[in-house]
């Protein structure tokens, strides 16, 4: 991307926007990180809780069916197992404060496990090329957009988005088991000594008193209660929309540190381990952050992105896909607030148009695949990314062409 860049500046002349993009691509990036830090350092603590609780190994026994099938080589009650479905499930809601810790928690137990450090496993693939095309049940940010322009159904590309990450992770999932098959037998995961411990510990039973038990559920009905209340107040979509964005979070928090309060796990020194372990994670994606953001940076400023949509334009009239669209869909891969951006351009000038119902479905259908590679797999410092990309991105590709058939199929 860099090569490109300055080839392209060198010839249309722009080198100065290209010099100026990738300093400050570079300051965006370290910003971006720092503010990793905290959300690092909050959900890695409230996780740590849960886990030391017991937690994942629960939601991993419940899960165990399917996650075994996707994911042989990985112990069936691996604490990797249930931080990448509270990942998953962070995703499908919108939730991508949540989501990205919870990923970045589950790279960090896979890692534990690598037969080969710094070597991505097909446990790592698989789970990064989901995690790219996630089945998304509420756009909300999306939604959002579209109602704040005047559009007559803001709600309306929920089915389209649901329809096209179904398809895209289906593809992912196929894509990273056909080139894990094609790329040779991994060799078995390593087998941690403290699993034995884990268990033991996992079978703990919590020693709280009466009125310790009487305060925690009075503190539960209290907030059904509100939320009770909220929803008899004021009985709208836009209430449930309310809920789903700012309700689930704290829901969350206080239900991950009331499970580890009832099993006995000392809560605060529990949650500040934890967030000690995502504050030095959130510090160590901070140069593969500055160099792919740089990369992508100066690529947009150069206008080689320009070049490529001209490039492709010919193809993609052939099945129909709009002209001011396609700049979403190459760009959504690199830059999630570029991509969002000119969503919302393409969104306010004509909320009701083809153009803006199809750019609504791709931004909230498909991910930063280059983003979430640099930040998960540069967490735990993977070097050797074998067939992620490639799996990630034939994800993105159908995820963009299963939003223009269901678009098409549906608009109007």
């Amino acid at each position: 991307m860099m090569a490109l860049a300055i080839v392209c500046g060198a010839f249309k002349g722009g080198m100065q926007a290209v010099t100026k993009a990738s300093f400050e691509s570079a300051k965006t990036a370290v910003n971006l990180a720092l503010g990793l830090i905290g959300a690092m350092a909050l959900w890695l603590g409230l996780v740590k809780v849960a886990e030391e609780g017991g937690l994942l190994k629960i939601i991993a026994r419940q899960v165990k069916w399917l996650l075994t099938k996707l994911f042989p080589n990985v112990p069936p009650e691996h604490p990797a197992m249930s931080a990448m479905v509270m990942n998953l499930s962070a995703n499908a809601l919108g939730l991508g404060n949540a989501a990205t810790p919870l990923g970045i928690k589950a790279m960090v137990e896979l890692e534990k496990i690598n037969p080969h450090p710094g070597r991505a496993t097909d446990a790592m693939c698989l789970f990064l090329a989901i995690n790219t095309s996630n089945v998304t049940l509420l756009p909300l940010g999306v939604i959002a957009v579209r109602a704040a322009a005047g559009a007559s159904e803001p709600a309306a590309i929920i089915f389209p988005t649901l329809f096209a990450t179904t398809c895209s992770t289906i593809t992912a999932i196929l894509m990273a088991k056909l080139l894990a098959r094609l790329s040779g037998p991994e060799p078995p995961p390593k087998i941690e000594e403290s699993s034995t411990a884990e268990g033991e510990k996992d079978q703990e039973k919590p020693t709280l008193s009466g009125f310790e038990r009487y305060l925690l559920y009075v503190l539960i009905g209290l907030f059904l209660a509100a939320l009770i209340r909220h929803l008899w107040l004021h009985p709208t979509l836009d209430t449930i929309k309310d809920i789903i964005s700012f309700w689930i979070v704290p829901a969350l928090m206080f239900g991950l540190l009331f499970f580890g309060y009832v099993r006995g796990v000392p809560v605060y020194e529990a949650a500040c381990e934890g967030a000690k372990e995502g504050f030095q994670v959130a510090v160590r994606i901070i140069p593969f952050l500055v160099m792919i953001l740089v990369a992508v940076g100066m690529f947009r400023a150069s206008g080689a992105f320009d070049y490529l949509v001209k490039i492709l334009s010919p193809i993609t009239n052939l099945i129909g896909f709009p002209a001011e669209a396609l700049p979403v869909a190459l760009l959504r891969p690199l830059s999630g607030s570029g991509a969002f951006g000119l969503m919302s351009e393409i969104v306010a000038r004509a909320p009701d148009s083809f153009a803006a119902y199809l750019v609504s479905t791709l931004q909230g259908s498909t991910e930063t695949t280059f983003y979430v590679l640099a930040v998960y797999f540069g967490a735990v410092g993977i070097k050797d990314q074998r067939y992620a990309v490639w799996a990630a991105l034939s994800a993105d590709v159908v995820g963009a062409l299963a939003s223009l058939f269901i678009c098409r199929l549906t608009y109007g």
